[in-house]
Formats: structure tokens, C-alpha cells, sequence
């Protein structure tokens, strides 16, 4: 009798194991999900239009020869290394003015300014599509007056440093948007009958980028 109630006993709690063992669930790996890395480099290149800003001053008796605001036409071209830097390049298409020239007894002449610039561009992404930045480097122009009467006479290069700040706004992948102040020149240079001048060239700029 008593194995039989042993026997009984076992059979019981061997089925209840048995039912309780249904009910584990089987113990699973843990899915590591990996976020997939974006590029964030490459190269660009953009069009623009300027508003240029220039003034030509004697720094010896403190004439003021030109002070004078006209358009430009810009292109640029740069490479993006990752999200915090870039190099860019850009060119500058000065579209003509009318002044008098100053120091030609107000003689009417056309005035026209073409320059470049070699940036490094140290950028901040506020957001993923917003991103602020500065320019830093390298730039030259060069003035030309064509005279009324005839005839023109062109500066040698004005060049030097170089800088800007600027905003980046990016609509999809490949289309960005952008506006920046550039300081392309502010130098001393004996261009007139061997006089000092200072000469100073501002640019306000708007365009787009086309990101590869």
C-alpha cells in the first residue's frame, strides 16, 4: 500500500512538472539593433548673388574716392569632410557701376570688381538640416574704372585675409540654401600716383548648394 501511494505521488507531481513546464517560455537573445551610419561629407558646389559694398579711402589726408554699392554674381566649390568642416573656393562676378571717380576731377566712369577667395569653413549642426558656419582664408580683387572719355585704368590686386559667418538650411540630400557675410578685403594699397589708399569690400550673399 504504501508504494502504491509512493508510486501515486510521483505520478502526480511528474505531471505537474510536466504542465508547469508548458508554460516557460524559451529564453530568447537579445536583438542589438546597430543605427545605420550617415555620410555627412562629399563635394558641392553652388551659385549665389552678391551685394557688394566698396570703399576706396586716402588714408593720408583722409579723402573718401568711392563709396559705392553694386551686385555680384557668385559660384562655389567645396569639399565637406564630415559635419564639422569643409574647404570651399568661390568666385565673385562684379556687375558694373556707375561712379564719379574723385580723384579724376569727378570724371563719369564705370566701376567693376571681380575677386576670389580660398576658405577653411568650420561649421555647427543646430539640427540635421540647419547648420551655422564661418569662413576663414584667403581672398583678392581687382578694380576696374573704365572712363567715360574712354580708355580705363585697373588696379593691381588688393589681397588678403579673409572672413565670414554664415547659415546653412538643407530642403533634402542633395539642395541646400544659404545667405552669409563676407569680409573679402580690407587692405592698404598705393594703386592712384603713389597715394595710400584703403580699400574695403563687403559682400552680403544668397544662393544654393547642390550637395553630390
Amino acid at each position: 500500500m504504501k508504494n502504491i501511494v509512493l508510486s501515486a505521488v510521483a505520478v502526480l507531481a511528474m505531471s505537474s512538472f510536466a504542465v508547469a513546464g508548458g508554460d516557460i517560455a524559451p529564453v530568447e537573445e537579445p536583438v542589438v539593433v546597430v543605427e545605420p551610419v550617415i555620410e555627412d561629407s562629399g563635394f558641392y558646389i553652388g551659385l549665389g548673388y552678391g551685394w557688394q559694398a566698396l570703399t576706396v579711402d586716402d588714408t593720408l589726408d583722409g579723402y573718401n574716392y568711392l563709396d559705392e554699392n553694386f551686385g555680384s554674381i557668385m559660384i562655389d566649390a567645396g569639399y565637406k569632410f564630415n559635419s564639422y568642416v569643409a574647404v570651399e573656393g568661390r568666385y565673385w562676378f562684379g556687375l558694373s557701376s556707375s561712379n564719379d571717380l574723385g580723384w579724376r576731377n569727378d570724371i563719369p566712369s564705370d566701376i567693376t570688381i571681380d575677386e576670389w577667395g580660398i576658405y577653411v569653413k568650420p561649421m555647427y549642426p543646430v539640427t540635421d538640416a540647419f547648420d551655422i558656419y564661418a569662413l576663414l582664408g584667403y581672398a583678392s580683387a581687382d578694380l576696374t574704372y573704365d572712363l567715360a572719355s574712354g580708355g580705363s585704368l585697373t588696379s593691381d590686386s588688393v589681397d588678403g585675409f579673409s572672413w565670414g559667418l554664415g547659415a546653412e538650411y538643407a530642403f533634402t540630400d542633395n539642395l541646400s540654401m544659404f545667405i552669409d557675410y563676407t569680409s573679402i578685403v580690407n587692405e592698404e594699397e598705393a594703386i592712384v600716383a603713389g597715394d595710400a589708399l584703403d580699400i574695403t569690400v563687403d559682400n552680403v550673399n544668397f544662393g544654393v548648394n547642390y550637395h553630390f
